[in-house]
């Protein structure tokens, strides 16, 4: 693929999108040359780096060389209907030249003291809900909502510009709001029950107000959750056992909420 083939993306807004996004279509796209040879790795997925490419971009690559329009899909219909997501400027193959969003994750700020593990919960919650009034785009069965099946701390980022706002939608598709919660709860439970881990005790405590103050419960679905993490062929079998021991403290919790 040539990075000057890199295709614009125009983006697509419902009736009831509200007023559009100042960033969008507003910045000039990089040079070929520059998206060819980004800038320093900014950070790294799952599936995809991330590599800056001026103050107002980056460059979001699968590395397994997979066609990204997919994510690009999800992200172009949550931003049309006023969901916080970086806006995505061209794309092509395994590549996306997208916004970049300027503040620190909600990781590094609950690390930080900046912001407290109620306050942390209530911004997971808040996104949650925002995110599954969008209704799922095409052909999607009754009752399922956009769901992004990645939403933890690593993956807000506190932007200056806009507040809280989801990055990494490579996992995103249509589905229920109970599995969102339910593989959130998980991700939070996975850090609380490793106990070599840094973060444990504030994992624990972040899912414990996370998970009893959903008004959505993620024990209906918790099982597809742990099947659906689970399946990953990469995914070692101790990483497969903190899941499982994560599920037992989802349940425990919400136990003793009830």
């Amino acid at each position: 693929m040539s990075p000057a083939g890199l295709a614009p993306h125009d983006p697509v807004r419902s009736p009831d999108a509200g007023p559009t996004r100042p960033d969008e279509g507003a910045l000039p796209l990089p040079d070929a040359d520059v998206i060819a040879q980004p800038g320093p790795l900014l950070t790294t997925g799952h599936r995809a780096d991330v590599f800056v490419l001026d103050d107002h971009t980056v460059l979001r690559r699968y590395r397994s060389g997979e066609d990204a329009s997919a994510e690009v899909e999800v992200l172009r219909h949550v931003s049309g209907h006023g969901f916080p997501a970086p806006a995505v400027f061209a794309a092509q193959g395994p590549d996306l030249v997208m916004e970049r969003l300027h503040g620190p994750t909600l990781l590094q700020a609950l690390a930080a003291g900046e912001v407290s593990l109620p306050d942390g919960a209530a911004i997971l919650l808040d996104l949650h809900e925002r995110l599954h009034a969008v209704p799922a785009p095409g052909a999607a069965r009754a009752g399922e909502v956009v769901v992004h099946l990645d939403i933890h701390p690593g993956n807000v980022v506190l932007s200056e510009a806009r507040g809280p706002s989801l990055v990494d939608w490579a996992s995103a598709r249509a589905g229920t709001a109970a599995l969102d919660v339910a593989v959130t709860s998980l991700l939070l439970g996975e850090v609380a029950v490793d106990a070599d881990g840094d973060y444990s005790k504030g994992a624990r405590a972040l899912l414990a107000a996370f998970a009893t103050r959903s008004p959505v419960s993620p024990l209906d679905t918790l099982e597809e959750a742990v099947a659906a993490r689970s399946a990953c062929p990469s995914r070692l079998p101790e990483e497969i056992a903190l899941i499982s021991q994560a599920a037992a403290l989802v349940r425990e919790l919400m136990r003793v909420s009830h």
